[in-house]
């Protein structure tokens, strides 16, 4: 594991404005993400979660301050680089699963790679192995739309880490399912960080699942209140 942050920010500010008035979300963040960690950001409702993630996977930028990833400052990327860097280096997995619902199972998980240019015979296979992965195989041929919730965040899952990214960034992941449903999709990110290496960051205020977690980052009006490492989860 390298000694350098995967991500880091630095002095981060974000300021929503609606004619004359300014509501500041973020508010001189710090923060390191390394590589391999399995990390939550929690806080209540407004604290500046979904903020944050949006502005660490490159969907907004930050009103000041900077974020580098992999070393490389964010804020002198144009769109079209900012783009290439979200298809190539940063999963995704939003509480809506935003799939694609003319889409098959199999073909949203592949679609990435197919953004990527990689053949197609090679982007089969590797979804196919995720999905087989993920216990979701047998959903390959299905729509969207034919199954459950559940089912639907793990293929968002599959997509979101099937081109092996640096990091995924989930917002409110178990927003819509029920408990059982909630511990099952950590216990699969869990696992895919374990024993894939995969980097997690997810933004939750969904209490249930916060012992799971190697690393609690917790926000409050904007600000980090807390930082706490624990013991393998």
């Amino acid at each position: 594991m390298s000694n350098s942050p995967l991500i880091q920010t630095i002095d981060l500010h974000k300021t929503y404005e609606t004619g004359t008035v300014a509501t500041p979300a973020l508010r001189g963040v710090v923060l390191e993400l390394r590589e391999k960690e399995f990390t939550a950001v929690a806080g209540p409702s407004g604290s500046g979660k979904s903020t944050l993630l949006h502005l660490l996977g490159g969907l907004d930028r930050p009103t000041s301050g900077e974020i580098l990833l992999e070393g490389r400052p964010m804020s002198t990327l144009s769109k079209d680089a900012l783009a290439r860097l979200r298809m190539t280096s940063i999963g995704f997995v939003f509480q809506a699963y935003n799939l694609i619902p003319v889409l098959t199972v199999l073909e949203n998980t592949a679609f990435v790679l197919e953004l990527q240019g990689v053949a197609r015979a090679e982007r089969i296979e590797r979804a196919r192995r995720i999905l087989s992965e993920l216990g979701i195989d047998q959903y390959a041929d299905q729509f969207p739309q034919r199954i459950s919730g559940g089912e639907q965040q793990r293929v968002a899952v599959a997509r979101a880490v099937v081109s092996e990214p640096s990091i995924v960034l989930a917002d409110e992941p178990t927003a819509n399912l029920d408990t059982v449903t909630s511990l099952e999709l950590i216990d699969l990110m869990r696992r895919l960080n374990r024993d894939k290496g995969a980097t997690f960051l997810f933004a939750t205020h969904d209490g249930r699942l916060l012992d799971r977690v190697n690393r609690l980052v917790t926000l409050v009006d904007g600000r980090i209140a807390s930082d706490e490492v624990r013991d393998s989860a």
